[in-house]
């Protein structure tokens, strides 16, 4: 990282996009900023307030803020549900058109699932069938890159472990137009050991030889409530959880993390002081690199 990297946080979009997160970008001193564009644990689409979203847009620009999607948790491209996969599919193409608009640099989605075993051999299919054409049509209608983000492990994950993105971006052909989103209480969950001293920097060497170099577009920066190989996803704000403010330090040294953007989404509430303080204490490890 540099002093220059992006460091924010996962910010509200309530009362409207804009409003609610650059009053966000104001309060924590963030310089990045994730938002959902539809509701995070429902398959309803809008399409949002055209006014609010060019008021963001200029808001991030006259700000230097870098913004991001997250998709609605929902998504699952490897689902043996038909009607599953046909939402997921369409929730992406929303956020995707609506990421153009707000000028956001990615949309991040969860990796999915295959949930039943009898599906297991067939989830990346799949993923194949669906998501190729989505990153194709992306490509030309210039819409951002989509950010797969390894789960925490457990119910069939098609992507937990961080040596799982091989075949998960081999079953797409390596498209150029998918990233990666490292979710560092996801991997502790899935068991990678951050907390001991080169546990990040060996998780992160791994990551980079499974997908390969520049995949790594954005991280995810949480501390955990759980135990390692937990496979429970409950953040923790950083320092007060069972990684460690050690391992934070050690990513901001590793070289495959300069310049990507670092985005927390620790408790406490996105407004809370929880925030500015995790986004400032991240900062202050990138600017001492």
């Amino acid at each position: 990282m540099s002093g220059s990297t992006p460091v924010g946080g996962h910010a509200p979009a309530a009362g409207g996009l804009a409003k609610a997160s650059l009053r966000y970008v104001e309060q924590t001193g963030a310089t990045a900023v994730q938002v959902y564009v539809s509701n995070p644990r429902g398959w309803a689409l809008t399409e949002g307030d055209p006014g609010q979203d060019a008021a963001f847009l200029t808001g991030c620009g006259e700000r230097g803020v870098t913004a991001y999607i997250h998709a609605a948790l929902l998504v699952n491209l490897g689902s043996p549900t038909e009607a599953t996969v046909e939402r997921s599919v369409a929730t992406l193409e929303h956020a995707l058109r609506r990421g153009k608009a707000i000028g956001a640099r990615g949309v991040v989605f969860h990796a999915g699932s295959a949930v039943d075993a009898a599906h297991a051999e067939k989830a990346l299919d799949v993923v194949r069938d669906v998501l190729r054409p989505l990153l194709d049509r992306a490509v030309a209608e210039g819409w951002p890159p989509l950010l797969v983000e390894p789960s925490a492990g457990g119910g069939r994950s098609l992507a937990s472990r961080v040596e799982h993105l091989e075949a998960y971006l081999a079953a797409v052909d390596d498209h150029p137009h998918l990233g990666i989103c490292f979710d560092t209480c996801h991997a502790w969950a899935a068991g990678h050991d951050l907390a001991v001293p080169g546990g990040m920097t060996a998780t992160l060497d791994a990551l980079i030889r499974a997908a390969g170099p520049g995949r790594l577009r954005l991280i995810h920066a949480n501390d955990s409530k759980d135990t390692c190989g937990s496979t429970r996803d409950r953040h923790e704000s950083l320092g007060k959880g069972t990684i460690g403010a050690a391992a934070f330090a050690e990513l901001a040294r590793h070289p495959a993390a300069a310049g990507v953007p670092l985005i927390v989404e620790t408790p406490g509430g996105e407004l809370s002081a929880d925030h500015a303080a995790d986004i400032a204490l991240l900062r202050g490890m990138s600017t001492s690199r």
